[in-house]
């Protein structure tokens, strides 16, 4: 174990966690080895095994053979001590988890200190829900009467996606034209960890999809490729785009504003409401555990509670 200083430096935060770092930390090779992460969370992690190495070296440590538990454990205290959310404690002990497990498989460490280490319970933060009178008024409500007509049937055939497929809005920027099978109501979508899957597509996705088609090619330079949607620059859409055109249609509809993921969920919740089984709603969102899914239980229970609540005279 590795004494502590009377003078505590603080843990380095993100700005900071371009410092240089020992080789001896193999950085490089636990980036490279995360093979079947996306890169946001490939990013994530190296951030955050980095700034655990600049606050061990701040304490001496050479390398990753001389880290124990306790070491780890008094990391995520001074975390805790700045008031990191636990949300964020959570996905750096994740970070550790994989990095110490990676340097154990390949002979750098005997021992794995973060083998039993302990992530701190979630925020329980329920994810937000849409009415159905809310998902109607964005997906079929009026829009400016400026908006060419084109654009409209693309954001029609992006949100009838998002909404009726459940899709994550990189699988729907990541979409070509040849991944739709219209006549079978279906698409094949590449998700987490680039494993494929088929999802249905329900009559209005259908026909959005079918008049959004119809006009691609106007409006869809060559240059695009197979981009099932692309901006206004002629370019694949991004998720960023995909905000954009959730945010034009909230405004129009005088909505507050809704986050792409928060159509995945509401297609979520929606299911389990009207009765579906849980581990078909699972295969339709493509969770590899069954236990990111039984989250959406929770919001349905909830759900429950509040028409309860509401309705019945002795609630």
């Amino acid at each position: 174990m590795v004494a502590r200083s009377a003078a505590v430096p603080a843990v380095a935060t993100t700005a900071d966690s371009s410092a240089p770092v020992d080789r001896a930390w193999c950085l490089e090779a636990f980036a490279a080895s995360l093979t079947s992460s996306s890169d946001n969370t490939v990013s994530a992690y190296r951030s955050d095994v980095e700034q655990f190495v600049t606050w061990a070296e701040a304490f001496g440590v050479a390398g990753p053979t001389a880290v124990d538990r306790s070491l780890l454990r008094r990391y995520l205290g001074d975390l805790a001590a700045q008031g990191r959310a636990k949300r964020t404690l959570a996905r750096k002990v994740s970070a550790l988890r994989r990095y110490f497990a990676y340097l154990r498989r390949t002979g750098v460490v005997a021992v794995d200190p973060a083998a039993a280490l302990r992530s701190p319970a979630g925020e329980g933060r329920l994810p937000r829900v849409l009415d159905l009178d809310d998902v109607s008024r964005l997906i079929d409500g009026p829009v400016a009467a400026d908006e060419p007509a084109w654009r409209r049937r693309r954001d029609d055939a992006v949100l009838e996606l998002l909404y009726g497929a459940g899709v994550r809005v990189g699988e729907l920027c990541g979409l070509d034209t040849d991944a739709l099978d219209l006549a079978a109501g279906a698409a094949t979508v590449w998700g987490k960890g680039a494993k494929q899957r088929r999802v249905p597509l329900g009559a209005p996705a259908v026909e959005a999809l079918r008049g959004w088609l119809a006009v691609r090619a106007e409006v869809v330079p060559p240059t695009a490729g197979a981009a099932l949607f692309a901006n206004e620059r002629g370019v694949r859409l991004t998720p960023r785009d995909v905000r954009r055109i959730l945010d034009r249609r909230a405004l129009a509809q005088n909505l507050p504003p809704t986050h792409p993921h928060a159509l995945r969920h509401t297609f979520a919740t929606h299911l389990l409401d009207g009765g579906a089984d849980l581990r078909a709603v699972q295969e339709l969102l493509g969770h590899a555990d069954v236990s990111t899914t039984q989250r959406y239980t929770h919001v349905s229970n909830h759900r429950l509670r509040e028409v309860y609540r509401e309705a019945h005279p002795r609630a």
